[in-house]
């Protein structure tokens, strides 16, 4: 497992745990993060990272993408 922020781009991977207060899991599963989700990073600028997720364009900040082990 690595963090979301460190994944190949343009390679589709799975969530395998979301870490962080229950708060931070809680957003992070109403944006579609969920361990068996299916994940694209699409590109790493500054270490934030935009993601497609469910047909969806995300933006994140690396510290919330260091929370998602794909």
């Amino acid at each position: 497992m690595i963090p979301l922020s460190m994944a190949e781009t343009g390679k589709q991977q799975t969530v395998q745990k979301v870490g962080g207060s229950a708060e931070v899991r809680q957003h992070l599963e109403n944006l579609g993060f969920v361990t068996g989700g299916k994940v694209t990073v699409l590109s790493v600028l500054n270490g934030n990272v935009i993601v497609k997720v469910k047909e969806s364009r995300i933006a994140i900040d690396k510290s919330l993408a260091k929370k998602i082990m794909v």
